[in-house]
């Protein structure tokens, strides 16, 4: 029974920090797009919105998607979707798009530079998730310390 109180925390963990992992893997995406001062007439070819949730009085979480085209600096056709982009960009619309092309591997962006907001969100997306392990860490350390706190003593926090 006490490793449900390890397993479940060391879960928790390893979500936050797979999520903490993909919000600067994103960030340092979108930074290198912003720096590279490659640019490209691009269109938005689709919009669409998928939606999470809402079973059995849950809240419902709507996440608005975009499709772009561009064409690289070396001609090729690059398509790509962003995820929560402005609401009032429709199909169809030209937008510019910065891109980093490297190699085979081109990260691309048609959100305009906003490096400030874009960095302060970063930074509280991770500020909440290392507070989600910290804590965890506490509730671990918490309960070693208990569990091995009645062993030690003789008596024991569970019932007979």
């Amino acid at each position: 029974m006490d490793v449900l109180f390890y397993l479940l925390p060391s879960l928790i963990m390893a979500v936050a920090l797979f999520m903490a992992y993909r919000v600067m893997r994103r960030w340092l995406q979108m930074r290198r797009a912003w720096n590279s001062g490659l640019t490209a007439q691009g269109r938005c070819l689709r919009m669409f919105t998928t939606t999470h949730g809402g079973g059995s009085d849950s809240s419902v979480r709507t996440t608005l998607h975009h499709v772009y085209e561009f064409q690289a600096e070396d001609g090729r056709p690059i398509r790509f979707e962003e995820e929560d982009g402005p609401a009032t960009r429709l199909e169809g619309d030209a937008v510019t798009v910065y891109y980093y092309a490297d190699g085979p591997d081109v990260v691309a962006t048609a959100q305009e530079p906003g490096r400030f907001k874009h960095a302060a969100s970063t930074v509280a997306t991770l500020a909440f998730l290392g507070v989600m392990v910290a804590f965890c860490i506490g509730f671990m350390a918490t309960f070693h310390s208990m569990s091995s706190w009645s062993d030690d003593s003789g008596y024991s926090a569970t019932m007979p």
